[in-house]
């Protein structure tokens, strides 16, 4: 199977490329690999937020009161929260832009139904 390789430059300049194959390009599937600009700071959230999260599985463990718990809770759902809105603007200004370039409304449904899992 070939693979077509499209890239994108975000208004700041910034190139991004991706492949997928030319079934995928047809609106079959959505299956193919980014590469994003914020990628880097995406995984260092999430490491930041599962160290807070040991933290806080320790404060349980130790017997630390209920309301400091919940405070650290608060801020690790804030810490997800924000990481979810990087990754859908990466998501929104490429993805989503070459899924209208294509025609890929499958994209734009899977999309919608991830936002609407992420809200719950």
């Amino acid at each position: 199977m070939s693979q077509e390789k499209h890239t994108h430059t975000a208004p700041d300049g910034t190139v991004y490329e991706h492949t997928h194959s030319p079934e995928e390009t047809h609106g079959h599937s959505h299956n193919h690999t980014h590469t994003h600009q914020n990628t880097k700071a995406v995984l260092n959230r999430l490491s930041r937020a599962i160290g807070h999260m040991e933290s806080i599985k320790r404060m349980v463990e130790d017997g630390r009161d209920c309301s400091e718990v919940l405070v650290q809770l608060s801020a690790v759902k804030a810490a997800i929260n924000n990481t979810a809105k990087v990754i859908l603007k990466d998501h929104i200004e490429h993805c989503l832009v070459d899924a209208v370039e294509s025609g890929d409304h499958e994209a734009i449904e899977e999309l919608t139904a991830a936002i609407d899992r992420f809200m719950k």
